[in-house]
């Protein structure tokens, strides 16, 4: 045990991770939306939407608010140890009658869990170097869903109280390996070195930021009602639904992280897009079967899993434009709690009232709509920021001379006319109809003829077979 905790202790990343892990199942099994907390209100005959919001919105204030206070690593390493032990001491109080303690430890486990999040920001940032934090996200959301999948299952299926003590124990065991994390890192992984060489070539992170907690905010709902909405419509399935709700996400995330050359990730997110949509539009029209149980979860589960995973690269990508991680962790990692406090809050006041799972789904489809238009948006800030991120299409990071020649190939191959190109170009580089119009000083309407002829001559329909095409015409060998 000496020789392996030594080991460990040597590769910091691995020991971050692992310590993460552990918490974060701990959380998702217990006070967020966690089935060991659901089943022990249930046990007293107590409604239990109303300790999950408490618990939503803590988890939301310990998220956005730690890294008003938390500044350094060693002060992380602090607040993570104090969060586990207050989430310990916390969930200790589940074995006590139902009281107004159980309340107050919902709400102060649930904030310091907060806490504990954001400050591991600082561990993502300097332990896992820029080409590792993709692996680094994935892993993090593989182990802790793993974990919560095996508590709710006890929770569920054997007893809640037995799935509480093993959360402690998962959360005992965290605070072990906490203890193991350095406070200092070394410097060479912890700067903003290429920053400093070239800030006038390095653009505000402010507006990308700012544009991806909206795009989390909002695809975010679709979870919410899923929570409220999706899953109680399947409970009589419960050893089902209990172990098989999480194992299509944890699926696509060893997919994505193992296969990433192999899937072009650049178009994946649409894909994504479309699997909620068909999820939703599934769960309108099929009844409440194991096998339609089965469709909609895997649609559903699999899509969620590949944007959790989009989002966390992602802000582990803006770490090197901040000098606070906490603070760029926290911020982005609240939008998505806050995106599953409200369509929470929307799905558990349908469930009463006639056609609410119409009326979820409708939303549902509603918000993909709106992500679809702020998607591509979303895609070009980002692009311009960040370079060769694996869910980013290259062809905008390529030098200017290489895009002219991918464009000029791409024209002869298509058989396009230079005004039709031109278009193919900015759709490429993520603009939108109204915006290529205004470049090209066209109206809309003359700018959505040319974008037809595009697709019948390319034999497409969407912008993302666009790039697809495109794509694969680059990948094709010369």
């Amino acid at each position: 045990m000496g020789v392996f905790m030594a080991e460990l202790e040597k590769d910091q990343r691995k020991l971050s991770i692992i310590s993460f892990s552990l918490v974060s199942g701990w959380l998702l099994s217990v006070p967020f939306e966690g089935q060991v907390l659901y089943n022990l209100m249930e046990n007293t005959d107590r409604v239990g939407i109303h300790h999950n919001t408490i618990a939503i919105l803590a988890h939301f204030i310990g998220l956005i608010t730690s890294w008003y206070f938390i500044k350094k690593q060693v002060t992380a390493k602090m607040a993570m140890i104090t969060s586990t032990v207050v989430c310990i001491l916390g969930s200790l109080i589940f074995f006590l009658p139902l009281s107004i303690l159980w309340y107050i430890s919902i709400t102060a486990i649930s904030f310091f869990a907060g806490i504990f999040v954001a400050s591991w920001g600082f561990y993502f940032k300097a332990y896992s170097k820029k080409e590792q934090r993709f692996k680094t996200a994935a892993d993090v959301l593989i182990y802790s869903n793993v974990l919560m999948i095996f508590i709710n299952g006890i929770a569920v299926n054997v007893s809640a109280f037995w799935g509480l003590t093993i959360a402690i124990m998962a959360l005992a065991v965290g605070l072990f390996l906490t203890f193991r994390l350095e406070a200092y890192s070394e410097d060479r992984l912890f700067h903003k070195a290429h920053l400093e060489k070239t800030p006038q070539r390095i653009p505000n992170s402010t507006r990308p930021l700012a544009t991806l907690c909206l795009f989390i905010l909002v695809i975010t709902i679709t979870s919410g009602l899923m929570y409220q909405v999706v899953i109680p419509a399947f409970a009589h399935h419960q050893l089902l639904t209990s172990y098989y709700w999480a194992v299509p996400y944890i699926i696509i995330l060893f997919l994505l992280k193992h296969f990433k050359n192999q899937i072009n990730q650049a178009y994946i997110l649409y894909i994504a897009l479309t699997m909620i949509g068909l999820s939703y539009i599934s769960f309108m029209v099929l009844d409440k079967s194991v096998l339609s149980y089965l469709i909609i979860n895997t649609l559903m589960m699999s899509a969620l899993g590949v944007f959790d995973l989009f989002w966390w690269s992602i802000l582990g990508e803006f770490f090197d434009y901040s000098e606070n991680p906490a603070k760029v962790l926290g911020i982005g990692l609240s939008m998505n709690v806050l995106g599953i406090s409200i369509g929470g809050f929307i799905g558990s006041n349908l469930v009463y009232i006639e056609k609410g799972y119409f009326t979820a789904s409708l939303i549902a489809l509603i918000i993909i709509f709106a992500i679809m238009t702020l998607l591509p948006i979303l895609h070009m800030q980002l692009t311009k920021l960040l370079k060769g991120h694996e869910f980013l299409f290259q062809f905008v990071n390529m030098e200017d001379n290489q895009q002219e020649i991918a464009m000029t190939d791409f024209k002869i191959k298509k058989q396009l006319t230079d005004r039709e190109i031109e278009i193919v170009d900015f759709l490429l580089k993520g603009y939108t109809y109204k915006g290529i119009a205004e470049n090209l000083y066209i109206s809309e309407n003359t700018m959505k003829y040319h974008v037809k002829n595009i697709y019948q001559k390319l034999n497409i329909n969407s912008k993302m077979e666009l790039i697809k095409i495109f794509s694969e015409e680059e990948e094709k060998p010369v």
